[in-house]
């Protein structure tokens, strides 16, 4: 996961006017969307509980599953041109307002628990050169997070909406260490180091090849969001048609990629060995193969790429809230400007609770891992519901030419909405309540939102919903509040 550049990320006028992003610009939106930190910390979080066959089937489900993802919103973008916001535009379209909310929401809370994490992983790697800045968890990385958080605080109210520049440097930044990593570790790749417990059942603590697979479910959805990079910008698209090209090669181009070296790694150190890396562990790989300047060169970059993404996703967590409160999704205090034209409102209540859980992670003590699972559980909602509107419209022919054939938007939009409901089941009872947690709160928002624009709260149906998020989110911080589980 990483930025999509807000810059492109259309505005009300922009969006009636023709678009100017080819198919190579939106490409590139969709590769620098998803190709973030994840991937300079896949070797150690991929072997933490998953041998090398379990990866591999772990890669041919996400790769199946997030293909199916990009195909919805292939289809969806031609079939659907006037929805510009992207996945919660979808789920309010095709399951109403509260569930349109509750996409809303959940992609809110995983773009700013996701720079909770950036902030973590960024002073992990910055320990290499100050070890006390431990895993990235502790109070000398929590005053280091928390200034750069209001710098860019106070950069973005500035009214700086355009970071060309910084794109162009956090793109080389990025990419040429993450090409050069594969190449080395080509040349050094052993077989009966890869081979050496293939299956992982020689470890029991991995459980069985079904536990590690779902283990690796929530790191494969990490590095995979922002696949609808090109859905959101979608109303800048010089032509609706390259949308969906251009998420087609950014997600072959992503999952070779992510493939390679989670998989290439195990080929260099043993799992166990990968297990114990402190992140980012691509650093660790490279100075196992040519020494140390290889984790200097992964561990720069990484800061160099984390700085430009939390600038950028810190745009884009704001910029969620700003816009579904111009259609009545959000209350109207979410809209609030300042005279720079920035979202002031919306950026003091975002960088707050990012504030907040840096402080959670000093005091949970707190890694990486952790946030990610949380901030992959949190948008889940608005992907799973993504699938299933393709599949509505593609059983009902709503948007369909008479005679036209609908096949391939069956399987995709109901490949997609399964592959959803399983990352519930992987993400597993722990995260799935803390998401629920978060997402309880958010019941409030909505409320306030539709009395303010003068409508009905709840249908039955919603009402049933509603009563469940909050049941489960009681029972989380009862579970928190006891000890069984952990807040972070």
């Amino acid at each position: 996961m990483t930025a999509i550049d807000s810059s492109a990320v259309p505005s009300d006028k922009a969006a009636g006017e023709k678009g100017n992003l080819g198919l190579s610009a939106l490409t590139a939106v969709v590769i620098g969307s998803m190709i973030g930190s994840g991937v300079f910390n896949l070797p150690q979080n991929m072997a933490a509980g998953a041998g090398p066959l379990a990866i591999i089937i772990g890669w041919a489900i996400s790769g199946v599953g997030i293909l199916a993802l990009a195909l919805v919103y292939q289809g969806l973008s031609t079939r659907k041109p006037q929805l510009n916001s992207g996945p919660y535009a979808y789920a309010k379209a095709g399951f109403g307002p509260f569930i349109g909310f509750n996409s809303a929401w959940g992609y809110w809370l995983s773009a700013w628990i996701g720079n909770v994490s950036y902030a973590v992983v960024m002073f992990s790697a910055l320990s290499y050169f100050f070890p006390f800045f431990g895993e990235g968890n502790t109070w000398q990385s929590l005053i280091g997070a928390s200034a750069v958080l209001w710098a860019i605080h106070w950069l973005i109210l500035s009214g700086v909406r355009q970071a060309a520049f910084i794109n162009i440097i956090t793109t080389i930044a990025k990419v040429v260490p993450i090409l050069l990593f594969i190449a080395v570790v080509v040349v050094a790749f052993r077989i009966n180091v890869f081979t050496l417990d293939f299956s992982g059942m020689a470890t029991p603590e991995l459980g069985s090849v079904l536990d590690q697979v779902r283990s690796t479910m929530l790191v494969t959805l990490w590095v995979f969001i922002g696949i609808e990079g090109a859905s959101v910008v979608s109303g800048r698209a010089r032509k609706r048609r390259d949308i969906g090209l251009a998420t087609f090669a950014g997600f072959v181009t992503t999952l070779s990629i992510y493939a390679l070296v989670s998989l290439l790694s195990l080929g260099v150190m043993s799992r166990p060995e990968l297990a114990g890396l402190k992140n980012p562990s691509m650093a660790g790989v490279l100075e196992h193969v040519v020494g140390s300047w290889g984790a200097i060169l992964i561990s720069v970059a990484l800061v160099v790429s984390v700085l430009g993404a939390f600038l950028a996703w810190t745009l884009l967590a704001a910029e969620v809230p700003y816009v579904a409160s111009r259609d009545g999704t959000m209350p109207k205090f979410f809209g609030g400007e300042n005279k720079s034209g920035a979202p002031a409102t919306s950026l003091w209540i975002t960088n707050g609770l990012v504030q907040l859980f840096l402080v959670l992670t000093l005091l949970a003590n707190s890694t990486y891992l952790a946030l990610l699972y949380i901030a992959s559980t949190a948008i889940l909602v608005p992907y799973i519901f993504s699938g299933a509107y393709a599949l509505k419209l593609a059983l009902t022919g709503e948007a369909y030419a008479p005679g036209e054939r609908r096949t391939r938007d069956l399987i995709a939009g109901g490949v997609a909405t399964l592959y959803g409901v399983w990352l519930v089941y992987a993400a597993g009872p722990t995260y799935l309540l803390m998401a629920a947690m978060l997402y309880a709160p958010g019941i409030i928002i909505y409320v306030w939102a539709r009395r303010e624009n003068g409508q009905k709260t709840f249908t039955i149906a919603e009402m049933v919903m509603a009563a469940g998020l909050v049941i489960a989110g009681v029972v989380a911080a009862y579970l928190i509040w006891n000890g069984t589980i952990s807040p972070l």
